[in-house]
């Protein structure tokens, strides 16, 4: 949808929602893949699988390309976990990697679930994933731009932003 698209990942916590949700606020383009793209899935195939597993969170490969192919928009964030991002990257004009410590990962998590107690990471097997997975870093993309996103959202955001105007400026 972006002549310039932008992927924002990380693990469960690190606040791609609010960072989607911000984007939005000030009038960027910003598509929540966690809501829009994602199902249920074999990250290789692509067939939808049953049940509900961290590593079959996959986005409909096809609706990605068929995003980013449209130039309706300047600039289009996209904003999720995804592990089949390996099938869609090089797409992005950038990647940029949401990252927190494990206490305010856990401490998010807590907020969210604590307002929907069916969300991800209210499970204490759901909690031990995350922290393996925020210690690991496994399933999220390993060149991204690193974004400290334990600093206030105001802050992310403009960095994010910043960043993406450093990377639209060198490939000019």
């Amino acid at each position: 949808m972006g002549i310039k698209n932008y992927l924002i990942e990380g693990v469960s916590g690190t606040g791609k929602t609010t960072v989607c949700n911000e984007l939005q606020r000030r009038g960027y383009h910003a598509i929540h893949g966690d809501r829009e793209l994602a199902y249920q899935g074999d990250p290789e195939t692509g067939t939808p699988t049953d049940g509900s597993k961290p590593e079959n969170h996959i986005w409909h490969v096809d609706k990605v390309k068929a995003l980013v192919a449209n130039q309706n928009e300047a600039v289009t964030f996209f904003c999720g976990g995804s592990r089949n991002f390996p099938k869609f990257i090089d797409l992005f004009d950038a990647v940029f990697v949401l990252e927190v410590d494990l206490e305010t990962c856990l401490q998010r998590i807590d907020e969210r679930v604590a307002l929907d107690p069916t969300d991800w990471g209210g499970r204490p097997e759901e909690r031990e994933m995350i922290s393996r997975l925020h210690q690991t870093k496994e399933g999220v993309p390993k060149n991204g731009i690193i974004i400290d996103a334990t600093a206030p959202i105001d802050y992310v955001v403009d960095e994010i932003i910043r960043q993406a105007e450093e990377t639209k400026q060198q490939r000019q």
